[in-house]
């Protein structure tokens, strides 16, 4: 009875930190396999993860795929995580490494079956329940400019300006160095300025740009 006592009270303890989206609260959940913590944490980081993958892939059904599969690993190394654990830095490490899987078969598949697709008429690239979603002439012409950009370049302005992650955490999914992050990042401010032919200075992307 005191083993059952004490596990009430740590779970209403857990809750209450949960209710303040304490990082360690929920990351012990993950690791106790509590589903509050699933679902708090699918809540939290669904949507930045799903514009993540919509930015990087510009196929919603590959991004949605791609997120199913996130989702499948939080839950397979859930028990494994480190009470330290950073959920953003972890989710977008994932979620970043299934992308670039997928665009490197991607890539061969396309290499096979290349003279085939011209067999096809072209389609008509109708936009995307997430490309309406974007809001003023900015945020449409932000979007665009971003889809011209090669994807390490698109990657690290997401990561940084949008996500908010610090250029140490960014450097961290991306397996480089800070310095080679940060070179990486001006790079790709710089190139998107050229795009929206806007001084680099005045490059800050911002959550407003959402899905």
């Amino acid at each position: 009875m005191r083993d059952s006592g004490h596990a009430r009270g740590f779970r209403e303890l857990y809750l209450a930190r949960m209710e303040s989206d304490d990082e360690a609260a929920l990351v012990e959940g993950l690791r106790c396999g509590d589903a509050a913590a699933f679902d708090r944490v699918y809540e939290l980081y669904r949507p930045r993860l799903l514009g993540f993958l919509l930015r990087l892939s510009r196929r919603r059904t590959v991004a949605e795929d791609l997120l199913d599969e996130t989702w499948l690993r939080l839950v397979s190394h859930a028990a494994s995580l480190r009470p330290d654990t950073r959920l953003a830095a972890w989710l977008f490490t994932v979620a970043r490494n299934l992308y670039w899987t997928h665009r490197r078969s991607s890539l061969l598949e396309e290499a096979v079956t290349a003279e085939l697709l011209t067999l096809w008429p072209a389609r008509q690239n109708w936009p995307s329940p997430f490309d309406l979603a974007s809001t003023g002439e900015l945020g449409r012409r932000v979007e665009s400019a971003l889809a011209t950009l090669p994807p390490q370049h698109r990657e690290v302005l997401l990561l940084v300006g949008y996500e908010g992650l610090t250029p140490t955490e960014a450097a961290a999914v991306c397996k480089v160095t800070p310095e080679a992050l940060r070179q990486r990042l001006a790079r790709a401010r710089a190139a998107l300025a050229d795009a929206l032919d806007l001084p680099a200075a005045q490059i800050a992307l911002k959550r407003s740009y959402g899905t």
